[in-house]
């Protein structure tokens, strides 16, 4: 003989439903919500990409400017600075040496500049990788 209260069975069966219901809305919401986070991740390394290219472009036109001005330097100023040189230590080649290793100096002071702005860690999404490690970090604690 079964000892059942039918209406408590129904009340059980109506109460296990709305948990499935509520545990399914938990599990898609999850799912939205992650969809959105990684859109907007995405969104994030693509902005932060387009700056570090600009960084690169920076880099490659100092870099250009660095040799436009060694030449401009060297066709401009060398004879002149060798010139006035020359009357002050008194020997053309001593002059020429000074003036010339002037001018590597500065030349080597931009070029290095220019390099610095296109080092691969420049490139490097670093944004986006913290925020990708702040992201993981909640999601595993949410887990916990």
């Amino acid at each position: 003989m079964d000892h059942r209260d039918p209406a408590a069975d129904a009340e059980y069966a109506r109460r296990s439903a709305r948990e499935n219901a509520s545990i399914q809305g938990l599990v898609a919401e999850a799912l939205r919500e992650a969809a959105d986070l990684a859109r907007k991740e995405v969104a994030l390394f693509r902005a932060e990409m387009s700056h570090n290219v600009k960084l690169v472009v920076a880099g490659l036109v100092a870099l250009l400017a660095s040799s436009v001005f060694a030449i401009g330097t060297i066709i401009l100023l060398t004879d002149a600075l060798v010139d006035w040189l020359a009357v002050v230590v008194g020997s053309d080649a001593l002059a020429s040496l000074i003036v010339a290793g002037v001018l590597l100096v500065i030349t080597i002071a931009l070029v290095l500049y220019g390099r610095s702005k296109l080092s691969a860690a420049t490139l490097e999404p670093t944004h986006t990788i913290r925020s990708v490690e702040r992201d993981g970090d909640v999601l595993s604690n949410r887990r916990h």
